[in-house]
């Protein structure tokens, strides 16, 4: 793969004395996590593997979070960077970015302000990470904890219930990797994943700035990555909590506007990414199938809310947020978009209207069996 910019690091003076390799950098984006963001930072201290550091980017908090985390950075003898950015960004994918340009260590984790981690996570990781030479590490499993960190439960990361039972490294084949994509064997959650950070760099991989930029940057790694580890080891913990900015209520145009960005914009970001690979220049038809699915997924997301609205609604607040950056196809891209969600509702109306009519059907079958063993008797 070749691009037409190299990234580039900031410069940094070379220690004056002799240093161990810094192995691993834990990157968190930190917005408003006072509630949590302790119970992170002790778990990274309890870690039994010790060669890391942590890089925590704070994104315009309005709460007591940086002085939180600052009242940690002795504890962490020297390891602990609060970097900031200049103003709130509204996702975590630019104060992540800003993590890796400064990061230094050999593998990089990203892990989220309200989560932490079991004891041996790091030492798990970065053990099999370098047995295996792999550009990234995939963990098949996760726990799923309340808010207060109690009634852990077990959880599959994938979609897909076929899992390993040990290390296993997945198909070099681009089109397999697609394959089990598209059968839900990846999950897009960026910190279920340990990746060496000059795979990232020098593949300019970086989380775009829109909603669902997890997807985009891990399908980007998936294409990317020579060697994929993907392991049954669970050793995060996510904390079910309902401050995630896809779970945050919001009415029926602010969902619409919420929803309809990634299909704007996330489409040319996907065709990009996939621009650079032959295999999809020499295979159109799996490009359309990405590019597909990206569309579908955004606008099963709207669905529940333009059901609330009549079409013409729903066409004047995409043209409304969105006509001034769409140039000289300020009304077209609404129309288009608007008439594909119509339809898409029309098409899950028909689907609901078989399910009703094939359970009436199996009822009645069901009904008729009876009957007949009845007489039977």
């Amino acid at each position: 793969m070749s691009r037409s910019k190299k990234f580039t690091r900031p410069y940094r003076r070379p220690s004056a004395t002799p240093h161990v390799p810094t192995a691993v950098s834990v990157i968190i984006p930190l917005y408003n996590a006072e509630r949590y963001i302790a119970d992170g930072l002790d778990s990274l201290l309890a870690q039994t593997f010790q060669n890391f550091e942590l890089i925590v980017v704070d994104d315009c908090s309005t709460d007591k979070s940086c002085a939180i985390v600052e009242s940690y950075r002795e504890r962490f003898g020297g390891r602990l960077t609060l970097a900031h950015m200049k103003k709130n960004s509204g996702l975590p994918s630019l104060p992540r970015n800003k993590g890796l340009i400064l990061s230094r260590g050999e593998y990089v984790f990203f892990m989220d302000n309200d989560d932490v981690l079991t004891k041996t996570a790091l030492e798990e990781m970065y053990t099999l990470a370098k047995n295996y030479d792999a550009d990234f590490v995939y963990c098949e499993r996760y726990y799923e904890v309340d808010v207060n960190l109690k009634n852990a439960r077990l959880k599959l990361s994938n979609y897909n219930s076929q899992t390993v039972d040990k290390p296993t490294l997945e198909p070099d084949s681009l089109q397999e990797r697609i394959n089990k994509d598209f059968r839900g064997f990846y999950s897009v959650f960026p910190w279920l994943k340990l990746l060496r950070r000059e795979f990232l760099t020098d593949n300019e991989i970086f989380f775009p700035n829109i909603i669902r930029d997890d997807s985009l940057w891990t399908w980007q790694i998936i294409f990317c990555a020579k060697k994929i580890l993907r392991i049954p080891n669970a050793v995060y913990l996510w904390r079910n909590v309902e401050t995630s900015i896809t779970r945050t209520e919001k009415t029926p145009q602010e969902t619409i506007t919420f929803w309809i960005s990634p299909v704007l914009f996330g489409l040319k970001t996907l065709d990009d990414i996939m621009d650079d690979f032959e295999f999809f220049r020499q295979n159109p038809k799996v490009r359309y199938a990405m590019l597909e699915r990206f569309i579908n997924d955004s606008f099963f997301a709207l669905l529940d809310s333009s059901f609330r609205m009549q079409s013409p609604a729903v066409y004047e607040t995409i043209r409304h947020k969105f006509g001034d950056r769409l140039g000289e196809y300020d009304v077209l891209i609404p129309a288009l978009t608007t008439a594909i969600n119509t339809q898409m509702k029309i098409n899950l109306t028909n689907h609901r209207q078989y399910q009703q009519f094939a359970a009436k059907a199996q009822a009645r079958i069901a009904e008729l069996e009876a009957q007949v063993k009845r007489l039977q008797s």
